[in-house]
């Protein structure tokens, strides 16, 4: 028996439908695995979690289904020129997020003026604002003790 869908994948179902797209089987997979996934994974570490139950699962079949979420807008892909891009679907608009420099965790810190910020500076510049980025970097607790300890 199948595990009940969240509603976040159910919305990414429906608008992949709405865009046109397939989901099949494997396709679901892949959405479910980006859905519910607690952090921002790379297309390679989505393959590396499906291929246990779905072996014949292709990284090309990750990539396409990555690239179908980005043209309806259902992920946010974040883009590092020292690092593979990373995908979060879960929030898949604009906002913050704390970067790990030792390990590469990406978390998403709640700033909720971050929308106004934007509003603001447009208004102060004339610019239509489409998209933003904003990133805070750093080391996570984790990382840390990690490095208190040595």
């Amino acid at each position: 028996m199948k595990p009940p869908r969240s509603e976040r994948l159910q919305a990414i179902i429906a608008r992949l439908h709405a865009c046109g797209y397939r989901v099949t089987p494997q396709r679901e997979a892949i959405l479910a695995a980006m859905a519910d996934s607690p952090d921002h994974p790379t297309a390679e570490a989505v393959h590396r979690r499906l291929l246990p139950a779905i072996p014949d699962l292709s990284l090309a079949t990750v990539y396409k289904t990555l690239t179908a979420l980005k043209a309806c807008g259902e992920v946010l892909e974040l883009q590092f020129s020292n690092q593979d891009n990373r995908y979060d679907a879960a929030r898949p608009k604009p906002h913050p997020h704390l970067i790990c420099q030792g390990c590469g965790a990406v978390t998403d810190p709640d700033l909720p003026d971050v929308e106004a910020m934007a509003q603001a500076l447009a208004e102060a510049t004339g610019y239509a604002i489409t998209s933003h980025r904003l990133d805070f970097f750093g080391l996570c607790p984790a990382c840390r003790a990690r490095d208190a300890a040595d």
